[in-house]
């Protein structure tokens, strides 16, 4: 009996060991969590911009650049003799400004719009005098002028500002668009800083278009540069004489810059064209000649005008 009970007892043991182990073989474990992806939130998307583009303005600016850069330095003096040998391109481009839609061009802004006519002006004196270059010069009148002047150009052909061209289907002179554009219209006499008469004594031209979006920067760099020649500005202060450029005159341009620049502050003896001038000049000298303008006594002396043709390289007789 005592030997059936071990028995017994044996496997009653055995019997629960087995159930132990086997229920521990069959313990469901739980499933790992998939791994949540944090959703992405404005701030955390990466955001991609589309590239910037040029306006329609910018983009027609811009055709005028490779040949302004190629033919033209920084002193705004042109390489005629070469850019000669470009006129059908210089052609194809002048057709630029006679094929724009006056649609596209009334949706540009005014700043734009004053660029373009400044471009069109420019391109336009540049390819007349192309035209008619190398200068002949009559003998007497070269002793008179100069063998390399433009007046020799301007009377062979009866008037440089005279001359026909179309823009946007309509027929303009370089006195026209001045005249309806850059005295009525605009009203920014700084602009006349930027008109390039293709002559020594003139605004340079400069070696790149004038666009819309950097055009104050542009003619606030050409007013310092035609100060800095001193065929157009220069003090004589033993003398106590301010020189100044021709084209200060109230009968050229000088009267167009009273309405914005007149000043009853300062410069109280000069004429009100005097005074307007004066009062723009001293915002781009040196300080020592503003003060000079400003504070001492002096006469105004108008300089005369060189009118030999704006080119490089230099003839010799320079």
């Amino acid at each position: 009996m005592n030997r059936m009970n071990k028995i017994i007892y044996t496997l009653t043991t055995v019997l629960i060991i087995c159930t132990i182990v086997t229920g521990c073989t069959h313990v469901k474990h739980k499933p790992a969590e998939a791994t949540k992806t944090k959703p992405e939130t404005p701030e955390t998307q990466k955001t991609i911009l589309p590239k910037p583009q040029p306006s329609s303005a910018t983009s027609f600016h811009d055709k005028f650049a490779e040949i302004l850069k190629k033919f033209v330095n920084n002193e705004g003096m042109v390489n005629y003799s070469s850019l000669k040998l470009k006129r059908s391109e210089l052609k194809q481009l002048l057709g630029e400004f006679s094929r724009l839609d006056p649609n596209e061009y009334n949706r540009w802004l005014k700043e734009d719009k004053i660029a373009f006519w400044i471009n069109a002006y420019n391109m336009h004196t540049l390819n007349i005098i192309l035209n008619n270059y190398p200068i002949k010069a009559p003998r007497i009148l070269s002793i008179i002028w100069g063998p390399y002047s433009i007046r020799h150009i301007n009377k062979q052909i009866k008037g440089i500002d005279k001359q026909k061209f179309t823009v946007m289907k309509e027929v303009f002179t370089l006195t026209e668009i001045e005249q309806r554009f850059f005295r009525k219209q605009f009203n920014e006499p700084k602009v006349f800083f930027a008109l390039a008469h293709a002559c020594l004594s003139s605004p340079p031209l400069r070696n790149e278009p004038y666009y819309g979006h950097k055009l104050n920067e542009q003619l606030d760099d050409q007013i310092r540069k035609f100060l800095a020649n001193p065929l157009a500005f220069k003090l004589d202060k033993v003398k106590q004489t301010v020189y100044l450029s021709p084209i200060f005159e109230a009968d050229w341009y000088g009267a167009e810059f009273i309405e914005k620049y007149v000043t009853d502050k300062k410069f109280k003896d000069q004429p009100l064209s005097v005074r307007a001038v004066l009062n723009l000049i001293i915002d781009y000298v040196s300080k020592q000649d503003a003060s000079f303008l400003e504070l001492e006594s002096y006469s105004i002396k108008y300089l005369n005008y060189n009118w030999t043709i704006n080119e490089y390289p230099k003839h010799g007789s320079w």
